[in-house]
């Protein structure tokens, strides 16, 4: 007989009761209740069935409950549940080889985390002690984790309330057309002027104080806008010619949710530290890491790396990670995530822009999209403020619901981030639901 009780009318009064929720004012809230999750479906309370179109928080890039990962966990289990860090496992050992058999070439040894805030933080840490410099560079549409370094150098809104300028952080403006900070009117103007900029902006702050550039190779949270073509070559050149340390935030945009192993591949760009979390094992337990470039690993080589976690590579997330990377290899998830977007989420939004005059741009790619919503396609003026929600987004966010989808939002956007493995019907069931949702809500 299990410990864990499954009535949900319970769950909902000891969460009330009990559980402190991260960004949230507590006492507004009333938590959806899942009760079981199955491929890209979850049940609520009420037993109605909904279609996730969230993957929760981008994660379960395999769905849920893949039987491998489930299996993997609970043969582990059955061996050996936890270990220190300093003692070699199998487990962890093999996990590192798999991530480091897809990472850029040369990112060969792996330091890991319990998730990405911690990844990014160490990425950070090893960068300045590399260097010996302080300073780190970021962009303002960005989300890096939520401890205090990691929501210091994010860009988005989350930052505000822990804001701390004197955590050595700077921040500069990304590339993003639809929304261009440089009066650009092409990709091509856009991508220049942005590293013009970024150039100005690492003159004026003193490349000699600058220890490392992290960026999103794709935003996620803060809005899956895609790089223009050059761009992050681009970053990659001014790193290199002042000494700065290249890191790539992969938490959100790797292990196939670009439709490609890592979203740097798009632009064939090698960062110096490249972090990971979320889809290296579908969340199915905590893990994140750094995949660290050999110039950096020397620096350590013979001089201890003063950083360490309780339980940096855990045998069951680690057991998980091995089971994701060899179920993805085999069942060619990253191929279908590419082959999903080009064929079912590309062409299915773009019709949907068509008809709802809301959607103000389409963007994305593999199974990693975004709409942004607006009042007006002429003034481009969001659907929601900037950091905040709305009435019409809140609108739309309850007929997505009314339909069986559950939707991912943030401030004036729909993101469109199912699980990779979703099948082609059920994406196109996803989006037939939302532009229902869309007429509904918008009439």
């Amino acid at each position: 007989m299990s410990d864990i009780p499954t009535d949900a009318t319970r769950a909902h009064e000891l969460d009330r009761r009990h559980v402190f929720h991260s960004w949230s004012a507590q006492a507004n809230l009333d938590p959806m209740v899942i009760t079981k999750a199955e491929g890209s479906w979850i049940w609520d309370q009420t037993g109605d069935r909904l279609l996730d179109f969230t993957s929760q928080l981008v994660f379960t890039n395999l769905g849920h409950q893949h039987p491998r990962i489930v299996r993997a966990i609970q043969e582990q289990a059955a061996t050996l549940c936890t270990v220190a860090p300093a003692h070699a496992n199998a487990t962890r050992s093999e996990a590192a080889a798999l991530i480091a058999s897809h990472t850029p070439q040369g990112l060969d040894r792996v330091f890991f985390t319990n998730g990405g805030a911690d990844a990014n933080e160490h990425a950070i840490r090893m960068a300045r002690l590399h260097t010996g410099r302080i300073k780190v560079l970021s962009t303002y549409r960005s989300y890096h984790g939520g401890t205090h370094l990691a929501v210091n150098v994010t860009g988005d809104p989350r930052r505000w309330a822990s804001d701390h300028g004197a955590a050595g952080t700077v921040h500069f403006f990304g590339p993003f057309l639809y929304r261009s900070e440089f009066h650009a009117t092409t990709e091509a103007e856009e991508c220049e002027r942005a590293l013009a900029h970024l150039e100005q902006v690492i003159a004026l702050e003193g490349p000699q104080t600058i220890a490392a550039i992290m960026l999103e190779s794709i935003p996620g949270t803060a809005g899956i806008m895609l790089p223009p073509a050059g761009y992050l070559r681009g970053v990659r050149e001014l790193c290199d010619r002042h000494g700065i340390v290249y890191i790539a935030d992969e938490v959100m945009s790797g292990f196939g949710r670009a439709g490609r192993w890592f979203a740097v591949e798009h632009d064939d760009v090698v960062p110096d530290l490249l972090t990971f979390a979320k889809g290296v094992n579908s969340g199915y337990v905590p893990l994140g890491g750094v995949a660290i470039s050999d110039a950096i690993y020397q620096t350590f080589a013979t001089r201890p790396y003063p950083g360490g976690l309780t339980y940096s590579g855990h045998p069951l997330a680690c057991a998980a990670a091995v089971a994701t990377i060899r179920a993805m290899e085999d069942e060619g998830v990253v191929e279908h995530a590419d082959r999903l977007g080009r064929e079912v989420f590309g062409p299915g939004l773009a019709e949907l822009a068509q008809r709802h005059d809301c959607i103000g741009e389409v963007r994305g790619t593999g199974v990693f999209w975004a709409l942004e919503l607006v009042t007006d396609r002429q003034t481009r003026e969001p659907l929601a403020p900037y950091g905040a929600s709305s009435p019409a987004m809140a609108a739309i966010l309850g007929a997505c619901r009314d339909e069986g989808l559950l939707p991912f939002a943030n401030f004036n956007r729909i993101h469109v981030v199912p699980p990779l493995t979703i099948s082609e019907d059920e994406a196109r069931e996803g989006l037939a639901m939302l532009d229902r949702a869309l007429t509904k809500a918008r009439g």
